[in-house]
């Protein structure tokens, strides 16, 4: 019973390294952005280490949406913001993050059959070839 209560509580806080495994995104990645998109203003604790808050990690699937499916560049994404922030149209920003990281799942999905078709696809291509 215990335990069905500790899973149902909502953390507030989440380390670089939670943030980026629920992500699938590299630290590093996460850090550039930060430089990049204004918007994206992660809070440190008294170690000096970054925490996410629930708002900040549905902005960053906001970002990798931009970048990485729509195919924006970093300028081309941080417009977009803008224009969302102005007429606040992100429907991003309203899902929970189990929604969130079920759509990236899907995107990654997505990504690696399309890549492992193309390997298919050539290796097929390599058995069909005559022999010289």
């Amino acid at each position: 019973m215990n335990s069905m209560k500790n899973s149902q509580i909502k953390k507030l806080y989440y380390s670089i390294s939670e943030v980026s495994q629920i992500t699938s995104l590299k630290k590093y990645v996460l850090r550039f952005w930060e430089t990049e998109f204004s918007e994206l203003k992660p809070s440190k604790n008294r170690a000096g280490n970054r925490i996410y808050r629930i708002s900040d990690i549905r902005l960053i699937f906001l970002i990798k949406k931009l970048l990485y499916i729509d195919k924006y560049t970093i300028e081309g994404a941080k417009q977009q913001l803008k224009k969302m922030r102005q007429t606040d149209k992100r429907p991003q920003m309203r899902l929970s993050l189990e929604d969130l990281r079920k759509e990236d799942f899907l995107y990654e999905l997505k990504k690696d059959l399309s890549e492992l078709k193309k390997i298919i696809e050539g290796n097929s291509k390599e058995e069909t070839e005559p022999e010289e």
